[in-house]
């Protein structure tokens, strides 16, 4: 696989980066775009709510779903519930912590771990069972309103589903010093098999 990046927009306040993940000679299979905003020390004041949750440390580590292998997200995440559980249908809250580096070698930082744990909105919410339906992010969009401080993030996040098929998981996400901000992953939603 190539990686290739770009500068799509570029303006004295922000701009607009992709990456491009791609076989060699063919179409991308992967994209990830950000908009990166200047920032300019403490240029103004700050405006951002304190911390909304119980802390990861007043809360117990929570079991995964079950799965019938060893390794895979399941055991690289550490996850620690204040409201629901992945067993459990509906809304659910969840600490999360990399247990292990995403790319081997390489220190995870907060805005990885925050993207990391972004991703599993729809699990965390899952509104269907596992075991006759699956629920699959084509995307995942999260705007953060600050940088993300420290190795746990919390997801809380709900999932619609529409009857069709479609659905969409939106979460709030949460450091340990308050909100960060949002992520919103859309949903193909099929019985399994």
């Amino acid at each position: 696989l190539e990686l290739t990046t770009s500068v799509l927009r570029a303006g004295r306040g922000t701009e607009v980066v992709e990456a491009a993940l791609a076989p060699a000679g063919a179409a991308p299979v992967m994209l990830a775009r950000a908009l990166r905003i200047r920032v300019a020390g403490e240029s103004v004041p700050s405006v951002v709510p304190g911390p909304e949750l119980p802390p990861p440390g007043e809360v117990g580590p929570t079991p995964f779903f079950p799965v019938p292998w060893e390794q895979g997200y399941h055991s690289a995440m550490e996850t620690r519930f204040t409201r629901g559980a992945f067993v459990e249908l509906g809304p659910g809250t969840c600490w999360m912590r990399m247990r292990v580096p995403l790319v081997a070698g390489e220190e995870p930082r907060p805005l990885d771990r925050v993207l990391v744990a972004a991703d599993s909105g729809n699990g965390i919410s899952s509104v269907v069972d596992f075991g006759r339906y699956l629920f699959v992010n084509g995307d995942l969009t999260v705007h953060l309103h600050r940088h993300p401080a420290g190795e746990w993030v919390c997801v809380e996040a709900r999932t619609s589903v529409d009857a069709a098929g479609i659905g969409l998981a939106d979460a709030r996400l949460h450091d340990e010093k308050g909100p960060i901000g949002r992520s919103a992953q859309s949903l193909f939603v099929a019985p399994r098999g």
